[in-house]
């Protein structure tokens, strides 16, 4: 159980910062996920389930001990997700070796792939919310609809 002193320091730290996460977790992750994205926006990438495919890597997770980081990905275009993520997860020793000559650490990071699921859920609720009846239902709180009985 935290004590009062620490959950004051947890919550003045950052307000990006995740439980459990250190600064420097933070720090490296955010250097990891700007060198994948170089290296995707580059072309780097040898597999041909990567080639001439837009990925952007959304957020990048780090271990404690900075030697394993997951990459959350999403392709852009939504085609072929399972097979870009298989080709990504094949190309993770080659990409670990591009992203140790971009990031100077003691120790290249394994790399694991996943794919961000935000987007998806993203597109879920703005297609609940485009439906007619939800739309009726989200009407402002001051006007009328036809079934108030009010039509003038």
């Amino acid at each position: 159980m935290l004590r009062a002193r620490d959950r004051a320091r947890q919550v003045e730290g950052s307000v990006q910062r995740k439980w459990g996460e250190s600064q420097r977790q933070l720090r490296v992750a955010e250097e990891l996920r700007h060198a994948l994205a170089k290296i995707f926006q580059e072309g780097e990438c040898r597999d041909p389930a990567l080639r001439d495919t837009s990925i952007a890597v959304t957020e990048v997770r780090m271990s404690p001990d900075l030697r394993n980081a997951t990459a959350f990905v999403v392709p852009l275009g939504g085609e072929n997700t399972p097979e870009i993520i298989a080709g990504l997860k094949r190309s993770s020793a080659f990409l670990r070796r591009l992203v140790a000559r971009e990031v100077p650490l003691r120790y290249a990071p394994r790399l694991v792939f996943a794919l961000d699921g935000a987007f998806a859920q993203a597109d879920r609720i703005a297609a609940l919310l485009a439906r007619p009846e939800v739309a009726r239902d989200l009407g402002r709180p001051g006007e009328r609809t036809e079934k108030d009985g009010d039509a003038h």
